[in-house]
C-alpha cells in the first residue's frame, strides 16, 4: 500500500494540482481529501468550488476504487504485476449530480465498489465538505483489462 500510495500522491501530477491527500487506500473504502484554494474556485462571486474540479475527484476516486478492487483479485499475482494493471485503469462512463454548491474549506471523497469483474469495474463515490454535507455522488465504469 505504500507503493500505491506514493505513485498516487507524488507520481501522479494531476493529483497534486488538485491538492489530493490519501486519507485510506481501504480496497472497500478508499478515502481522499483537500483543501478549498482560491485556484479551484468555479464561481468567484460565491467562492464555489469548480464543477470540473468535483468531477476529476470523484473520477480519481472512483479509478482508485477499481485498481484497489482488482488489487484484491489478483493479490496472489506479484506486485509488479499488479502495479502495472494501475497504468491500464481507464473510465469508460462517468455520471455526476451536482447536490449542493461546492462551498467548505476542505472536502473528502469516498468511494465503494459496487462490480468489479475481468474487464470492467464499477464504484460510486460521495464528495463531502468539512461540515458533513453532500455535496455531490458520481457513479462511474473503468476498463480494468
Amino acid at each position: 500500500m505504500q507503493a500505491i500510495h506514493a505513485i498516487f500522491q507524488e507520481r501522479i501530477p494531476f493529483n497534486k494540482v488538485l491538492g489530493l491527500e490519501v486519507v485510506s487506500l481501504h480496497h472497500d473504502r478508499p478515502e481522499f481529501r483537500f483543501e478549498m484554494r482560491p485556484d479551484l474556485v468555479g464561481n468567484y462571486a460565491r467562492g464555489i468550488l469548480h464543477g470540473g474540479v468535483i468531477s476529476a475527484v470523484l473520477d480519481t476516486t472512483g479509478g482508485m476504487v477499481a485498481f484497489l478492487c482488482l488489487q484484491q483479485k489478483l493479490k496472489d499475482r506479484p506486485m509488479a504485476e499488479r502495479i502495472e494493471r494501475f497504468a491500464r485503469i481507464g473510465t469508460i462512463d462517468l455520471r455526476v449530480d451536482y447536490l449542493r454548491p461546492g462551498i467548505g474549506k476542505s472536502f473528502h471523497c469516498r468511494g465503494f465498489p459496487l462490480r468489479t469483474g475481468n474487464k470492467v469495474a464499477v464504484a460510486r463515490m460521495e464528495l463531502v465538505n468539512d461540515t458533513g454535507d453532500l455535496i455531490s455522488v458520481g457513479t462511474a465504469a473503468y476498463t480494468v483489462s
